[in-house]
C-alpha cells in the first residue's frame, strides 16, 4: 500500500495550502473534507494529476478453450 501524506503551509498572510500525496481519484476530497471544514471556507482547489486516476479495479482475465473437431 503506497503511503498517503498531507503536507501544509501556512503563508504570511493566513492562507493555508494543503497537499496530498499518495491519494487517488476522489478519495483525496473525501479525506481532507472534514480537515478543510475544521480550516474555514474553501477559496480555491486545484487537482493534482493523482486526482484524474481511475480507483484500482481488480481485473481476472478469462481463458476459453476451444477443441477442434476431427
Amino acid at each position: 500500500m503506497a503511503q498517503t501524506t498531507i503536507r501544509f503551509r501556512i503563508r504570511p498572510d493566513g492562507r493555508v495550502e494543503e497537499l496530498v500525496e499518495g491519494v487517488q481519484g476522489a478519495a483525496c476530497e473525501q479525506l481532507t473534507e472534514r480537515i478543510e471544514n475544521q480550516l474555514g471556507s474553501l477559496q480555491q482547489r486545484r487537482s493534482t494529476s493523482e486526482a484524474f486516476v481511475a480507483a484500482a479495479q481488480e481485473v481476472t482475465p478469462s481463458v476459453g478453450v476451444h477443441q477442434r473437431s476431427a
